[in-house]
């Protein structure tokens, strides 16, 4: 038996997510823009109900929806969506210079830090700030690092490799008293803990089917009215001209039907797997010479990454893929050493020699006694 523990590369589509999709392939396969004809209109009808689920989820209005091909395209449209916009309208303070300056952290995913990385080539100066030992940055650097020159602040609800959950509101509490906008990349922390918009005072929010149980391939920006945008896609005036395109009903059914599953399991899913993931990390820790990477009081409930010293990181992953699938960092490094563990302190050689356990809904105690003993025999072997 593999044991699938890289719930945060991708999650399995969910087979009720799947049901709920199948007649828009086929039966139901109208263009939702359309409108003029009855098909089009249930399918229009379709896309609405999924706006509404995923807005409801997330504390915010459906109007604040824009479906996306995943977080990748929200995040693009995000941030340079509002950088146009600032352009074109020459944003800035009255008494001051216009406002261009973004600040994020080190610790981001590509997906955020690769069109910072743009933007600043095109004239949007950017600060990285780095984060602590547990993976969370500093509210009083962050404080620091705001200004009448700042646009918006790009952070993370939770990292995509150590599982840290940032303070969020008292982040975008900071940014509101300097009149700095506030994106959230929410692909690994939608649907598996609470957000809400509208409480934590988020203007963007980015999310990824295919995270929480969902299709691959759909995604959704919410934006809150009056935050400036420009469009990243033309064609057409689908999505309020926001998103050009014809959407992929069944696709965003799906995303729809996901939201709403993993919002009715989230409390009971979350401390279920929080508990397994505890087992293994006890049955780990005994070991020796093993740390835990990230804050563990601030932390997803299916998330757990550990540094296992005195072994070599590549013969340790050759072991373990024979039982097991887990990975050393990000889906998107391909196997480049993790930069989320360089900015915690780690070495190239202790980034490799790391375990990244993303635990999921159908994870079972007996996927997680595997786990132990194939870690157990794995670093045996290697330290012998």
């Amino acid at each position: 038996m593999l044991a699938y523990l890289d719930h945060h590369a991708t999650t399995p589509c969910d087979p009720a997510v799947v049901d709920a999709m199948a007649p828009w392939w086929t039966e139901q396969f109208a263009n939702p823009a359309s409108r003029l004809y009855r098909p089009a209109l249930e399918a229009a009808a379709a896309v609405a109900m999924a706006q509404g689920q995923v807005a409801r989820a997330m504390g915010a209005s459906p109007e604040m929806v824009i479906f996306t091909s995943g977080a990748t395209e929200a995040n693009n449209l995000a941030l340079k969506g509002v950088c146009e916009a600032a352009l074109l309208a020459g944003a800035g303070p009255s008494h001051g210079p216009p406002r261009r300056r973004l600040v994020s952290l080190v610790s981001e995913h590509r997906a955020v830090l690769d069109p910072l990385a743009y933007l600043e080539r095109h004239g949007f100066p950017l600060t990285l700030l780095p984060i602590g030992p547990k993976g969370q940055v500093s509210l009083e650097q962050l404080e620091q690092a705001l200004g009448p020159d700042v646009l918006l602040l790009s952070v993370m609800a939770a990292n995509n490799e150590i599982g840290v959950v940032a303070p969020l509101q008292a982040i975008a509490a900071l940014c509101k008293a300097q009149g700095v906008l506030v994106h959230c990349d929410a692909a690994q922390a939608a649907g598996h803990i609470p957000l809400s918009m509208a409480d934590m005072e988020i203007d963007l929010l980015s999310i990824s089917g295919h995270k929480l149980y969902g299709p691959k391939g759909i995604g959704a920006l919410l934006v809150r009215p009056g935050v400036p945008l420009a469009p990243q896609l033309h064609g057409g005036n689908q999505q309020d001209g926001l998103r050009a395109g014809t959407l992929p009903v069944p696709l965003v059914v799906g995303l729809g039907a996901a939201v709403e599953q993993a919002m009715a399991d989230r409390e009971a899913r979350a401390l279920r797997l929080g508990g397994l993931r505890d087992q293994l990390w006890e049955g780990l820790a005994g070991l020796g010479g093993l740390e835990r990477n990230g804050d563990p009081q601030a932390c997803l409930p299916h998330s757990l990454n550990i540094t296992v010293a005195g072994v070599d990181g590549t013969q340790l992953h050759q072991r373990l893929r024979r039982q097991m699938a887990v990975s050393s960092g990000s889906a998107c490094s391909q196997g480049s050493p993790s930069p989320v563990l360089a900015a915690l302190g780690r070495t190239r050689q202790e980034a490799a020699a790391s375990i990244r356990f993303g635990l999921g809904r159908a994870t079972s105690a007996k996927e997680i006694a595997l786990a132990i003993a194939t870690v157990r025999e794995a670093i045996h072997a290697l330290r012998a």
